[in-house]
Formats: C-alpha cells, structure tokens, sequence
C-alpha cells in the first residue's frame, strides 16, 4: 500500500534513464567520482547527458565538477520563484 502511494506521487516527478543514454559519458562521470565513490558514476554520467546538477545530500558528489543542490536550498529556491 505505502509503495503504491509513493509511486502515485513521485512517478510524474522521478523517470528511469536507460543506460544506453548515458554510458557514453562513463569514462568522465568515473573520472569525477572516483576518489569519492565509484559506485555513483551513473547518477554523474546522467547530470553529464542532461546537463543537469545533481539533487542530493550525498557529499560524494561535491567537488565532482557539477552542480548539486540540496534539499534545503531547493526549499528556499522554489520558496522565492
């Protein structure tokens, strides 16, 4: 019950990406995350195809060259748009 309700409100927000989408970016995105973790090169790969920052209070990705925003800073964002 509790996932179907989750998934009623996030599915028009959160969207899978193929892997074929964004495994042309692996090398750099492994390059970025590397000395932090590994494992999160595909969530780097994807902010790389789209052109994205990345949402997240991981600290992994800080310092990976690429935008992140973090809950509290979307709340004070979207609070003055």
């Amino acid at each position: 019950m509790a996932e179907s309700v989750l998934n009623g409100i996030t599915g028009s927000l959160i969207q899978l990406v193929d892997r074929s989408l964004y495994e042309e970016f692996e090398e750099r995105a492994r390059a970025r995350i590397s000395s932090r973790d590994a494992s999160d090169w595909p969530i780097v790969a994807t902010a790389l195809l789209l052109d994205s920052p990345i949402w997240t209070e991981d600290r992994d990705f800080f310092g990976a060259g690429i935008a992140t925003w973090t809950s509290n800073k979307i709340e004070l964002y979207l609070r003055d748009a």
